[in-house]
């Protein structure tokens, strides 16, 4: 199998094409292309936003044979609009985020202008691997927003291709091909639509944003002198703008390789997601525009794009969900490359519980099974101690000390790892305190991780267990 670092992409693909005119559209796509790329969810004056421009905002967008098109939902509308109404979401939504990387290499007729220089430069083309793969779910049945990354090196079939790495779908055949692939992966989930934002595009966004504002985990030094790629970052919370921004997220020497990429994106969407917030926003609204004509391409319409930007706008943070896709790393010299391994029990139970498919796991986890992992931001080893004899006192027997969290935090979090929300709640419950999370920003072994904040130093009771009348069982609980 080739390396899938260095491959070639047709010179059909590579060449120019033709793209659809864009019907007439309002601002609001802004706020939902941003979202839907995984960079950020605009929503505090997306209805504001609407009165902006009138403008006709043409979108990048690769044509699709007919058979391609009918894998993305078979083009079943979405979105209802009245004569006095924005178009509503009417039913739940899976559109599928890819972010692309393509280099001069990847192709056979690359830019005249890129050809000349000495490395191997970057090129606004929606046709390479893509970097960076999400499956969105927008459900206004349950007010829930769910973001599932996909590991780039995860091993899959891709259908007429054989079993590779999943990055290599949108290479081999573009959009179509990709949503193929990734529903395979998740057993046959449906994919509506797709967005592909290319790393020029991601760049753009951060800096018509004026920059985002994050907590860089440790210091990062690296560099790729073969593709002009530069990382120098101090750790601390600090403004960056989208070089620095990309300097963040593609930064390699990383323990956890792609997986530490994941934490990093979603670490990143999180902070975008509270900035996005800032009224400021809407002084940018020139800036944001150009970026989606040059490098944003889907398969949206306006009416949906502006439905499920209404929809985004009315999630709150407890309802986004950020998941990945379950597995594990290949063992060096398993397989030909390195793999990441995915776990299909987990994954029907994932897609079960956050994208409403399939049959739920037959096997739960128990306190006695759950893995939590022990990340400490408070440098005081005696209350990670009582902490972990705590836990240990209500069954939760695997429990371990991680790597210190290097962020300080007031407040605790627990993050289901894994997805698992009761499991993660079950945890929460037995020490009293702390907020969950769902996102893969903790100990990549683990099921639960807690990161411990300021919070976990005070004494705090928890609250006892109660019988079927209600009634407490034990009317005397201690403090942690």
């Amino acid at each position: 199998m080739k390396s899938p670092n260095k491959r070639s992409v047709s010179s059909k693909r590579a060449s120019s094409k033709p793209r659809k005119s864009a019907q007439p559209t309002r601002v609001k796509l802004i706020w939902l292309l941003l979202c839907l790329t995984g960079v950020a969810m605009l929503s505090a004056t997306a209805g504001a936003l609407l009165a902006v421009s009138l403008a006709s905002t043409p979108l990048m967008q690769r044509q699709l044979s007919p058979s391609e098109a009918s894998i993305f939902g078979k083009g079943d509308r979405f979105s209802s609009r009245s004569s006095l109404k924005l178009p509503e979401l009417t039913r739940p939504v899976n559109i599928l985020i890819l972010g692309a990387k393509v280099l001069t290499t990847d192709l056979n007729n690359p830019p005249a202008d890129a050809q000349k220089l000495p490395y191997q430069a970057l090129v606004n083309s929606f046709d390479g691997l893509t970097d960076v793969m999400l499956l969105l779910r927008f459900n206004p049945d349950t007010k829930k927003f769910v973001v599932l990354s996909i590991p780039r090196d995860t091993r899959t079939y891709i259908p007429d291709h054989g079993v590779r790495k999943i990055n290599e779908a949108n290479a081999d055949g573009g959009p179509a091909l990709a949503a193929r692939s990734v529903s395979e992966l998740m057993g046959g989930v449906g994919i509506d639509r797709y967005v592909t934002i290319n790393v020029q595009g991601v760049q753009a966004l951060i800096d018509a944003l004026g920059g985002v504002t994050v907590y860089v985990p440790k210091d990062m030094k690296y560099k790729d002198d073969s593709q002009h790629l530069y990382v120098n970052l101090k750790a601390g919370r600090q403004h960056l703008n989208g070089d620095q921004t990309l300097q963040l997220l593609r930064f390699r020497y990383d323990e956890n390789g792609d997986i530490g990429r994941i934490q990093r994106q979603q670490m990143v969407m999180r902070a975008l997601m509270e900035q996005a917030l800032n009224p400021t926003t809407v002084a940018r609204v020139p800036k944001l525009l150009s970026v989606i004509q040059t490098h944003i391409d889907t398969n949206l319409t306006v009416e949906e794009l502006v439905a499920l930007s209404g929809f985004a706008s009315q999630v709150n943070r407890s309802n986004t969900k950020m998941l990945m896709v379950p597995g594990e790393f290949s063992a060096p010299g398993e397989y030909d490359a390195s793999y990441w391994l995915p776990h299909p029990p987990k994954i029907q139970s994932l897609v079960s519980q956050h994208f409403d498919f399939g049959a739920p796991s037959l096997t739960e986890d128990t306190p006695a099974s759950l893995r939590v992992a022990i990340q400490d931001s408070t440098k005081q080893e005696k209350g990670v101690q009582k902490i972990q004899t705590a836990l240990r006192a209500d069954g939760f027997n695997n429990v371990y000390v991680g790597n210190p969290w290097t962020e300080p935090l007031s407040v605790t979090r627990i993050v289901a790892q894994q997805g698992d929300v009761i499991g993660a709640e079950a945890v929460r419950r037995s020490l009293g305190f702390g907020e969950v999370r769902i996102e893969n920003t903790g100990d990549i072994e683990s099921d639960v991780t807690i990161q411990l904040g300021k919070d976990a130093l005070q004494p705090v009771k928890k609250v006892p267990p109660k019988d079927a009348k209600g009634r407490s069982t034990n009317p005397s609980p201690g403090a942690l």
